[in-house]
């Protein structure tokens, strides 16, 4: 994450009740995805990955396809014997795959190299029932899907290809029958007992950071006001402009990005509005997340009538923290040589606070809620999150 400075904080935390959100929790999805690149007749790599919802179970291994645990709760699970079985039904799967597919292609005379991709799987609903679906793709395109509870594969696209290979499946009776077990019957009742081994993971609460900033346009009649939201889980957010309390139609675009994942297995993402200058002091972030509590997280766009008065508050606000590090740092180093003879380097310590906005942005408002701060004053300033500075002995 890049850094910078916090400025101005003024945040509030509201009660929602006619909101509708956190949404009604709805079912767990099993995915295993998988893609085949067929270099040629006689070379072929997989690559395989297991999630369930969002979080990454496990990979298979290219070479010996074996399964590799992502996560320290999914192998125990199950039982020894279940992964076995499982392990057992992938292999057979992959081999029964590639010598399916090689055959068609070397037939039907289809262009090396291609790319098959399957994506299989099962959602189990909060009522313990469940449904298993099976997707096939073709050099990224959808191609074939199996209907289990007809037991028959169905065209995604009308092509000669994709004719020959539904009725080339539809009399591999065990490959179709492997399908059938591997999915619409293990899928489902595997599931279930990890969902109780992940049950922390998946409940997991991890409350958002928000910031506010500016974004100078080409045409200097608007402003684009921009608010990130990032470090939550789970995914499910809804954040909103609103204008003197009234909420603003979203507006895709520059600034603005759909949920994106971050490394630690939260997410990110910006909502932007434009607004013209004199008036952008009317503007406020609104977050909703479950992590909240029910209230929502309001980061109002500047305190003093126009972004610009606001960007250059905030810009005196650090020269003064500046000036005052700078007489500290004199004190001591002037203290220090007074009791030692010698002087002693101060050195500023690294910030770890999220940047505000790319480099020349007006900074307004950030937030990074906590249970126990309800509200934050319009003009306090952080001087500890700003500068800390710290003697070396």
């Amino acid at each position: 994450m890049p850094k910078g400075t916090p400025g101005i904080i003024p945040i509030a935390l509201s009660s929602s009740p006619r909101s509708a959100f956190p949404p009604v929790s709805g079912p767990s999805v099993l995915r295993l995805l998988q893609t085949t690149t067929f270099h040629n007749a006689t070379s072929v790599a997989t690559e395989a990955r297991g999630l369930l919802d969002d979080i990454p179970l496990g990979f298979l291994d290219s070479r010996t396809w074996s399964i590799h645990f992502l996560q320290p709760w999914v192998q125990p699970a199950l039982p020894r014997s279940d992964w076995d079985t499982i392990s057992d039904m992938v292999k057979i799967y992959l081999s029964k795959f590639h010598h399916l597919i090689q055959e068609g292609a070397v037939l039907k005379q289809v262009p090396y190299p291609f790319v098959a991709q399957c994506t299989g799987g099962c959602l189990v609903f909060p009522n313990d029932t469940g449904r298993a679906f099976v997707y096939v793709g073709y050099n990224g395109d959808d191609f074939l899907t199996y209907d289990m509870d007809k037991g028959s594969w169905l065209l995604l696209q009308d092509t000669e290809l994709a004719r020959y290979v539904r009725d080339r499946l539809e009399n591999y009776t065990a490959f179709t029958e492997l399908i059938q077990v591997l999915f619409n019957n293990t899928c489902v009742d595997d599931v279930q007992m990890i969902l109780r081994a992940a049950k922390e993971a998946l409940q997991r609460q991890v409350p958002p950071v928000a910031v506010v900033f500016a974004h100078e346009t080409p045409d200097p009649s608007q402003l684009l006001l921009v608010c990130r939201v990032t470090g939550f889980y789970p995914s499910a957010v809804r954040v909103s402009w609103l204008r003197d309390g009234h909420e603003v139609a979203p507006q895709p675009g520059p600034g603005s990005s759909p949920l994106l994942p971050n490394a630690d297995l939260t997410y990110q993402l910006r909502r932007a509005v434009a607004a013209a200058p004199g008036a952008a002091h009317g503007y406020a972030c609104r977050v909703q997340h479950s992590s909240l509590g029910g209230r929502d997280l309001l980061l109002p766009w500047g305190t003093s009538g126009t972004a610009l008065v606001v960007g250059l508050s905030v810009a005196a606000s650090v020269l003064v923290a500046a000036a005052a590090a700078a007489a500290f740092w004199v004190w001591r180093r002037t203290a220090g040589t007074r009791a030692t003879g010698r002087t002693r380097p101060l050195v500023p310590l690294p910030s770890n606070e999220p940047h505000n906005g790319p480099p020349g942005h007006r900074v307004s408002s950030r937030c990074h809620w906590h249970p126990q701060r309800q509200t934050c004053g319009p003009n306090q300033l952080f001087l500890t999150q700003i500068l800390t500075i710290r003697a070396w002995r």
